[in-house]
Parts: C-alpha cells; sequence; structure tokens
C-alpha cells in the first residue's frame, strides 16, 4: 500500500485504516509450497521491519491499522492481525479461528487454528472487533465480539473465483453475511478485499474486490466498485449508535440459557 494513499486518509479525516487480508504481497495459499513459509514474520516490532513501519505510519498520521500478516509464533504459523493505536503502539493480536480449505485458498497447510479466541480491542478511535476472512461466515464470531463491547467490526479479506466452479461468484452471499451481521448486533462492519487475478502452480484465483461499509441496520453505506482500487470511508457517531443498540432490547432480551446446543458440533 503506497504511503500517499495514507496521506489521503488525514485529508479525508479517517480515524481507521483496513487493508486487505496479507496484503503485503500475493495469497500465496493458492498452492502447496512450502518454501512460502519463509515469509512468516514474528510480532514483535524489532523483528518485523513491515510491522515496525506501518506503527511508523500510524504514529505519524494518527490512525489505528490493523496489520493482517503471516506470522511465525516458534514452530507455529497463524494468519494474525497485530492492531496498531494511533501512537504506534501494538495493543493487541488476534489469530484467525476459523481456517478454509478447499481449491485456491489451501490455508490449512500454511496456517494453525488460532489460539487467541475472538477479541476486541480498546484504541484512541474505538473500541474495535477483528476477524478476518472466513471468520466472516460465522455469527457466534460476530456475537462474540459484540458481547466483548465491539462497537464496530472489522473484516480484513481475501476471496474471490471459486477454481472447480468458475462460473460461481459468492460476492453477494460474501457482503449479505455480513450486512447480517451489521443488523444483528447493531453496530457497523467494514470489509476490505484484494482485487486483482493471481496466478499459482496449481491455479489461478481472481480476487473481486467490493470491499464496503455497513452500518447499523446493515444498510450498505458505501461500497467500491468490483476490481477497482480505492477508499471507501463513512463516519458514524459511536454515541449515538451505542444508544441505539441499548434502545433495541436485541442484547437485553438475549436468552444464553437456552443456546447451550451453540458450543457442540
Amino acid at each position: 500500500m503506497p504511503k500517499q494513499l495514507f496521506f489521503v486518509t488525514v485529508k479525508q479525516k479517517i480515524d481507521v485504516v483496513l487493508l486487505p487480508e496479507l496484503f503485503l504481497g500475493h495469497y500465496f495459499c493458492k498452492e502447496h509450497k512450502d518454501y512460502h513459509f519463509s515469509s512468516a514474520l514474528p510480532s514483535a516490532l524489532e523483528q518485523n521491519k513491515y510491522l515496525a513501519h506501518f506503527a511508523s505510519l500510524a504514529k505519524e498520521l494518527g490512525v489505528v491499522i490493523p496489520f493482517s500478516f503471516f506470522e511465525k509464533a516458534g514452530q507455529a504459523h497463524y494468519n494474525s492481525v497485530v492492531m496498531l493505536n494511533s501512537d504506534g503502539r501494538i495493543i493487541g493480536k488476534y489469530r484467525k479461528s476459523h481456517i478454509p480449505t478447499g481449491p485456491g485458498y489451501q490455508e490449512k497447510y500454511y496456517f494453525s487454528p488460532g489460539d487467541t479466541g475472538f477479541k476486541v480491542f480498546r484504541t484512541s478511535k474505538a473500541v474495535i472487533g477483528v476477524g478476518i476472512c472466513w471468520d466472516q461466515w460465522f455469527p457466534e464470531a460476530a456475537r462474540s465480539m459484540a458481547l466483548q463491547g465491539a462497537e464496530v467490526l472489522l473484516y480484513p479479506s481475501a476471496i474471490g473465483s471459486e477454481p472447480q466452479d468458475p462460473s460461481f461468484c459468492s460476492r453477494g452471499a460474501w457482503q449479505r453475511v455480513m450486512q447480517g451481521h451489521a443488523v444483528a448486533n447493531l453496530m457497523p462492519v467494514v470489509a476490505s478485499n484484494r482485487i486483482g487475478d493471481e496466478e499459482g502452480a496449481e491455479g489461478s484465483v481472481s480476487f473481486y474486490g467490493g470491499s464496503f461499509i455497513a452500518d447499523a441496520t446493515g444498510e450498505m453505506v458505501c461500497e467500491l466498485p468490483g476490481g477497482q482500487e480505492g477508499i471507501a470511508c463513512h463516519q458514524f457517531d459511536m454515541d449515538l449508535l451505542a444508544r441505539k443498540r441499548a434502545g433495541w432490547g436485541l442484547f437485553r432480551d438475549r436468552r444464553p440459557d437456552l443456546y447451550g446446543r451453540l458450543s457442540n458440533l
């Protein structure tokens, strides 16, 4: 992501910058190749020059950045997000919980299931919940973050064509499931997806973009055209949303005593 694009965010008074999943390079999970493990990096600033660079940008521009990367931790590897506060500090880390596998998306070869549990981050701008791509299909993840006090849900993504069925496009379903999370939890949802055609030794994937912002009713308030790079932005009044969320009574009327079945396969 060019530094110039970050300076555009200052002019637009953007507080949080959400980049796509694994944005530092190509989506290598299209194929099983062990040399990709060499690109995994630690989550410490002094050992990860890219993380240090974006921490510096966060501080310089006064923005919060969820930093998505391929993490190496001892002998384990994770698909992770480190949350960088607007002063450049690391305030926490989330490791992707749901790991997909299938043609074009062979993530189980590279990533262990996350061990952090679903998390929210109390940043200087908002209380933010972050899921990573495949996590976005699971309402339990969104609800868990909402129950921890999230005010907005963010989903860095890398999704596109299905190599086994080029005629199928999941973009509509991909957007609608997250719009459902927005209205079910009465909070905005933001998704940032990569774009472009990427070739691999075992096939190719065409990432369809379509990054968007949905408001607390699930209404799409901003969407980038498919396949195009750009900045989607919107401003929310978090205090107003908190009052509306309380007023609807969805969290008041929950019945956790009846939901035990959800903890079983």
